[in-house]
């Protein structure tokens, strides 16, 4: 099968990609700028997963620009439902560039993480892939988790401390110890 892999960054593609090529796709990752905050930000990420991505000889496609004017325009007023919003926005792009460049399905990297909303990914993924016309490939990759954070540090790979949204950067910042 080839599978557009939707690609936050690099430490997050480790275990997904490995899994994938495991069950023998032919995966390519996907990098959309657009939700990451700040700039400098978005570039370090994208910067971090070239490199592993060269590392490993996985085919990468960019997105290019930088909307930030409209990803604020989707989200403010909606802050509540942000992270829904983006999940759809970044699996739209996702499914409409697997769509038109021939794969036979997309999936993300966003189901590696603990820390994400997995049961609304996996909604809006598969709602997308109804609407876009093109398979939506559900994995939990969660149980990989500590495996890629591993193997990130032992990379020395660039780790964020937040999803990307200037929200969640805001919110890194304030977290409480529990």
């Amino acid at each position: 099968m080839k599978i557009l892999l939707h690609t936050c960054c690099g430490p997050c593609a480790i275990f997904p990609v490995r899994e994938l090529r495991v069950d023998g796709m032919a995966v390519t990752g996907y990098f959309y700028p657009h939700n990451i905050h700040p700039y400098a930000e978005c570039l370090r990420r994208r910067d971090t997963l070239k490199e592993y991505a060269d590392r490993i000889k996985l085919p990468l496609i960019i997105e290019n620009g930088y909307d930030l004017e409209g990803y604020l325009q989707k989200i403010v007023f909606n802050e509540a439902d942000r992270c829904g919003i983006c999940y759809q926005e970044r699996l739209i792009a996702t499914a409409r560039v697997a769509k038109n460049a021939g794969f036979e399905g997309f999936t993300t990297t966003l189901l590696y993480s603990r820390f994400q909303k997995h049961e609304e990914i996996r909604r809006v993924g598969n709602s997308v892939a109804a609407a876009i016309g093109i398979p939506f490939f559900y994995r939990d990759f969660r149980v990989g988790w500590k495996d890629g954070v591993q193997e990130s540090k032992r990379l020395g790979m660039y780790r964020q401390r937040y999803c990307g949204c200037i929200y969640s950067e805001k919110e890194s910042h304030f977290r409480t110890a529990s």
